[in-house]
């Protein structure tokens, strides 16, 4: 699987050129999920910074990679629109404690019991959903503050730089390996790109667009533009709203709406800080904010759905993605400490007024790809990015987009499962169609934990539907005259009524043996099935034997007392079917 990402050892040198390649392509994620959550981009950095750090230092999957993420800010954005951004925080930080809670109880290792199927649906869904997002790379902010793509001259010569970023990706292994292909890609495409902005006049320059190429800063400046474009629209809406409240409905006027939208988009215009992505250290978020939430019982009940929300979504993105770096490297990680880790992470995030996070899959794919095999790697990714927010954010903003995109093109060819689709005729139906329900419902409700969720569901209720009638029993009478019923096949929720039918109890003899040497019973409903059969042999004055029992199953049944009779000196031995699969 994602051969692509080929086996290599771990060095200090790969996990540290990696890490610089991993905090160039963590900046333009930051932002764009800062504008999805509603909040500003320092504060999307500052949650990069510390989820890549903590996640690195704490938890369970050394070369995977945190951040601030778009599943989060989905759900972020939520709670900044009814309470504001104040509530924010402390909301971060109670879902790092769930995380942590979650991995004390060491719930972290259900991530095993994920189906292939489901698995393959996530990791193409994902690849898809990747290459998707980088289609707003694409887009420019129109005089009228409307997102329109690019076109003309711009459109083509990013199209060029973006095929450059992915030739230089899949050639330069083929040289060297002394530096990773991706941070040689962005380099080089970012020169060509310097090169072509200040060569060309501003006859090419896209509407709305700073420079013929696209970079990071034009990036940052342009999701300014359009959330104050949207701002101003709104506001305007609101106003005319209460002041014609109870009155005949008017029309707002058009021409009020492009005055306010164009005073807006010049504001951003002219402000010289509209296009960096500097900050100074970040500090304790009730030093930065003064309207705070109370500590109250009314606080806490708004703010747990949310964080509840918010770990689980975290957790299930982050060991999947655990899983499937475990498959790449071909070694183990420890999903109950990711859980401590990424809790511990989102509570110190949260502490310095972070928008919290988790894995990022992309980021963890490119740094698989450029060598970053240990901890290190998200360690100088993080430093490196702080470094950028401080120092360096200057030249960051000067990186083009297109070298980003061609390296987030690459990491889709990487992740897709190409060997999935040859394998439709091959595959048993369900597990085709569970894989194609992961995988559409990722793309088409941008949530990924939603749909590991609902395939695992989907899975279990297939696994019961088929399982449902393999009870079947082979029948002989004994030279004492009893009916020996030797059943195979699990007893379960879904098999009681095949279980039933098994059994004629008028017709039966006065001395009955069921034998579960070959069967399990697995639930509480097969419990009650066999409880209920024992009261009709009862009612008719017969004998029913239960041998071969495993002992949790003995200890339940004899619970029911004289309902049920376990003759223990016809049953020498009980056996647990796992105790027989493993000897």
């Amino acid at each position: 699987m994602l051969q692509f990402f080929r086996q290599r050892q771990r060095s200090i040198k790969g996990d540290t050129l990696s890490g610089l390649t991993v905090a160039l392509a963590l900046v333009p994620e930051a932002v764009a999920f800062a504008f999805v959550a509603g909040v500003e981009p320092i504060i999307a950095l500052y949650s990069a910074f510390f989820l890549c750090l903590g996640a690195a230092v704490l938890g369970g999957r050394p070369g995977m990679i945190s951040g601030a993420t778009g599943a989060m800010a989905v759900v972020v954005i939520g709670l900044v629109e009814m309470h504001g951004v104040e509530y924010l925080f402390p909301t971060v930080i109670l879902c790092g404690l769930l995380q942590i809670a979650v991995g004390s109880a060491r719930l972290g290792v259900l991530i095993r019991i994920v189906p292939h199927p489901v698995m393959l649906g996530f990791v193409n869904g994902l690849a898809i959903v990747i290459l998707l997002a980088q289609f707003g790379s694409f887009q420019t902010v129109s005089e009228a503050g409307e997102l329109i793509p690019l076109s003309g001259p711009p459109l083509w010569i990013m199209l060029g730089l973006i095929g450059l970023t992915m030739l230089i990706i899949w050639g330069l292994p083929k040289l060297t390996r002394a530096v990773p292909s991706s941070l040689a890609a962005i380099l080089t495409v970012s020169l060509v790109a310097a090169g072509i902005n200040a060569g060309l006049g501003p006859d090419y320059v896209a509407e709305g667009q700073w420079n013929v190429v696209p970079t990071v800063g034009d990036m940052v400046a342009t999701g300014k533009k359009d959330r104050e474009a949207t701002k101003a629209r709104v506001t305007l809406e609101a106003e005319h709203e209460a002041k014609t409240a109870g009155r005949p409905s008017t029309e707002l006027d058009p021409a009020l709406v492009q005055a306010a939208v164009a005073s807006a988009l010049t504001a951003v215009e002219e402000d010289p800080e509209s296009r960096s992505i500097a900050g100074g250290l970040p500090r304790p978020f009730f030093l930065e904010y003064a309207n705070l939430p109370p500590v109250s019982w009314e606080t806490l009940w708004i703010i747990f759905p949310f964080a509840l929300t918010l770990a689980g979504v975290g957790l299930i993105e982050s060991l999947m993605t655990l899983a499937l770096i475990d498959e790449i490297t071909e070694t183990r990680g420890q999903s109950n400490r990711e859980c401590l880790g990424q809790g511990a992470a989102n509570v110190i995030c949260g502490f310095f007024g972070g928008m919290g996070g988790c894995a990022m899959i992309g980021q963890s794919l490119i740094n698989v790809n450029s060598g970053g095999r240990g901890r290190l790697s998200g360690i100088v990714a993080a430093l490196a990015l702080l470094s950028f927010v401080l120092i360096l954010s200057p030249w960051i903003q000067m990186i083009p987009m297109a070298a980003l995109v061609g390296v987030m093109f690459m990491v889709v060819i990487g992740t897709f499962e190409w060997a999935s689709l040859k394998m439709f005729r091959r595959m048993p139906t369900a597990d085709v169609l569970v894989m194609l329900l992961v995988a559409g419902y990722t793309v088409v409700m941008h949530d990924l934990a939603s749909a590991v969720v609902l395939g695992v569901i989907v899975s279990a209720l297939i696994f019961a539907w088929q399982h449902a009638t393999h009870l079947n029993a082979d029948i002989k009478i004994n030279e004492h005259g009893s009916k020996i019923y030797q059943l195979h096949g699990p007893l379960f929720f879904a098999s009681i009524a095949s279980f039933k039918e098994l059994f004629n109890p008028r017709e039966d003899p006065d001395d009955v043996v069921i034998d579960f040497y070959y069967t399990r019973v697995y639930d509480q409903s097969g419990l009650e099935a066999i409880n209920s059969l024992a009261e009709k042999y009862t009612a008719l004055g017969k004998r029913l034997h239960l041998t071969h029992l495993s002992p949790e199953c003995r200890t339940l049944l004899d619970r029911a007392g004289s309902l049920v009779e376990v003759n223990v000196s016809e049953d020498p031995q009980y056996h647990v079917a796992t105790d027989r699969f493993t000897r």
